[in-house]
């Protein structure tokens, strides 16, 4: 992690012995457009690279050094990596930073403190591994794979007759929950699916339940009144 190494100004080195601060206030380079480019050892999701960014600038004003530098330097590295190179220059002025090799990961205010940012919070490594939502999983494996449609007949504990739908076999129980709601408004947290001596549980698909052709589940719907008591 990056740090910052608080050092004052002298007249000049002594001994024949330089300074760092010395060195860094006599010269001062524009910012760099480039981003670092690194690898990361193990690699981090676009998540875990949030979480390691975040925990630096938590921690960061913690080292030596001043604040406004540190608020001024997130944000031009923000500004840098999102493509405002010019918006990420006019920070850096407008702090008195300096930049002795042009990069903000060695970088020293108008007091000589030195500040050392890490390459991870100026641009993502190029292992990057991109996270995908699970409904995008979900919704691609629907799309490759959409099933064999078939009538099933349910046999609802509030209504008389048996409700017929025609569902696909990749459906989940949830998906035709909510489908009975749609026909009957019967709230897929009152349903109970029962088959074959067994309650169904949500995330069962109707290809793993193996229903017979002519059989029917049976939904047993759980009274409003008793669904309120126990939320």
């Amino acid at each position: 992690m990056g740090g910052c190494i608080g050092s004052q100004r002298d007249n000049g080195p002594s001994s024949g012995e330089s300074s760092d601060a010395a060195v860094a206030l006599g010269r001062n380079q524009p910012l760099k457009p480039e981003k670092p480019k690194w690898k990361s050892d193990v690699p981090l999701t676009e998540g875990q690279l949030r979480s390691k960014r975040d925990e630096f600038w938590d921690t960061a004003p913690a080292f030596e050094g001043r604040k406004e530098i540190w608020d001024a330097l997130k944000g031009a590295a923000y500004a840098l990596e999102t493509g405002d190179h010019t918006l990420a220059q006019a920070i850096v002025d407008g702090a008195n930073i300096s930049l002795p090799h042009g990069t903000l990961m060695d970088c020293y205010d108008e007091l000589g403190n030195r500040y050392q940012l890490p390459v991870y919070v100026l641009s993502a490594p190029t292992n990057l591994i991109e996270e995908a939502s699970e409904g995008d999983v979900d919704q691609d494996a629907e799309n490759a794979s959409p099933g064999l449609e078939l009538p099933i007949k349910f046999r609802l504990s509030t209504i008389n007759k048996d409700l017929k739908l025609y569902v696909r076999t990749t459906d989940t129980v949830l998906k035709l929950k909510n489908r009975i709601f749609e026909e009957t408004e019967v709230e897929p947290a009152r349903q109970r699916w029962f088959f074959a001596g067994r309650m169904l549980s949500d995330k069962l698909r109707i290809e793993d339940i193996k229903i017979p052709k002519s059989y029917v589940v049976q939904v047993i719907v759980s009274p409003e009144t008793v669904l309120s008591e126990g939320s």
